[in-house]
């Protein structure tokens, strides 16, 4: 079993930012990520709010760029999914179904997944017409009437990238508003095959073998009624992927990881970053910053 002085679980912008900086510090790094380097951001098709690109730039390429210059300073990445981590007399011990790895210190960077609605339906159609990904999905549903659940940023973002795509776009909100940022209101008010069911709660998706519709029921009146669809997109928010930890850390009420002002968890020698962390906003340039600042606090306390 290879031995590291740390060992980062989580191949996001917060995962990755954290392993350059420990990996500057002459600290032998390791990140492990269950799929590919970038998390939740690569499902969106743009970032435009990034610090130092005036031009929006596409989440790949942005964490391809992270990945290369954590690998310029010796980072290894390794695809696997951990299931449990264990604490023992020098460090920690972090199994996978194939592997275990052993690390002096550990961060957290795990990030979140995407919420489902769990309406009748939902799973009956998932990756058949039910979606979390515009752009991994959007092309399929070319001339297609789609419907979006959630109006927030990552749904009238991932809108906006439908509109290349689709027919018409209804987004269901479940809030008497559209909570979007005031940019992306604007820029999806200006188009004319969008429709807006605001305190519009989603009861069903219906159909035999694909999608025809979603029933739907204003939250003010009571009244039901169904919207003719042959697609939907699910963005509600997300959930924090915590559950491997089996209470080896201080958790909240919804699952997000307990830290101090430093990032440290319940557990000395845990450090934690991103989205995962509670009350971290699900912003690139923040989570970026939470890992800097999650590595900068173990550099420190490993010198100690």
């Amino acid at each position: 079993m290879e031995k590291y002085d740390v060992i980062i679980v989580g191949g996001g912008p917060a995962g990755v930012t954290a392993s350059i900086y420990t990996a500057r510090a002459n600290l032998k790094t390791m990140v492990i990520e269950k799929t590919a380097v970038g998390g939740q951001i690569v499902l969106s098709d743009i970032i435009e709010n990034y610090p130092g690109f005036p031009e929006p730039i596409v989440p790949t390429k942005l964490l391809e760029n992270m990945q290369k210059q954590a690998e310029n300073f010796g980072v290894k990445f390794e695809f696997d999914e951990i299931t449990e981590i264990k604490k023992d007399s020098d460090g920690f011990i972090l199994k996978s179904d194939w592997d275990e790895f052993h690390a002096r210190a550990v961060i957290l960077a795990v990030g979140s997944v995407p919420k489902k609605t769990n309406v009748p339906g939902e799973e009956k159609f998932m990756g058949k017409g039910v979606a979390f990904c515009a752009t991994c999905d959007g092309p399929f549903f070319k001339g297609k009437d789609v419907v979006v659940i959630g109006a927030g940023n990552s749904g009238v973002q991932e809108g906006l990238f439908l509109l290349n795509y689709v027919k018409s776009l209804k987004f269901i909100e479940f809030l008497p508003k559209i909570n979007a940022e005031k940019i992306l209101q604007d820029r999806i008010k200006q188009k004319e095959n969008v429709e807006f069911y605001l305190n519009t709660q989603l009861l069903e998706i219906i159909g035999e073998d694909k999608i025809t519709g979603v029933r739907v029921k204003n939250r003010e009146t009571g009244e039901e009624k169904i919207l003719p669809a042959e697609g939907v997109f699910v963005y509600i928010g997300y959930s924090p992927n915590t559950k491997f930890l089996n209470g080896l850390v201080e958790l909240d009420e919804r699952g997000y990881i307990v830290t101090n002002e430093r990032l440290e968890t319940s557990v000395k020698g845990i450090y934690a970053a991103g989205d995962v962390v509670k009350g971290t906003k699900s912003q690139v340039v923040i989570v970026a910053g939470s890992g800097a600042t999650a590595a900068m606090n173990l550099i420190e306390d490993l010198e100690q």
